[in-house]
């Protein structure tokens, strides 16, 4: 049998995982642009790399606490799917924006979405323990 919050540790390290990737796409145009650190600018595609990766650090930290109070105090399943769905919504907003900047919305509405709901759960479930003590 599984813990319970096997599910929401899965998801923590597989989007650690994704940011490594994103990291790494940055190094990757970095060098094919000759863009030497600690150089924030260059050609578009190394741009795009970097707001990539500097966007799903801003996400990470506020999707991440979210999940882990829903996953503790509310439903760790839940919040393992939505997760996922958050996930799969960082992944299209990545591979959008690498290939052309306006190809990212579907992939950051996907993400937001995920987040505002699982950050809502979240205060739900947090304002409902407080109201039961």
């Amino acid at each position: 049998m599984s813990h319970p919050l096997s599910l929401p540790a899965l998801l923590t390290l597989l989007a650690i995982l994704w940011y490594v990737v994103t990291g790494f796409q940055v190094g990757r145009a970095r060098t094919k642009h000759k863009v030497a650190a600690p150089a924030m600018t260059g050609d578009p595609e190394f741009m795009r790399a970097m707001r990539v990766q500097m966007n799903e650090l801003e996400q990470f930290v506020a999707f991440m606490p979210a999940m882990w109070i829903f996953a503790v105090f509310g439903n760790p399943r839940f919040a393992a799917l939505a997760g996922c769905v958050w996930l799969i919504g960082r992944i299209l907003y990545a591979l959008g924006y690498w290939a052309a900047a306006g190809k990212r919305a579907r992939g950051f509405r996907i993400s937001m979405f995920a987040l505002a709901v699982t950050w809502a759960a979240a205060l739900a479930s947090v304002i409902g323990l407080l109201g039961a003590g």
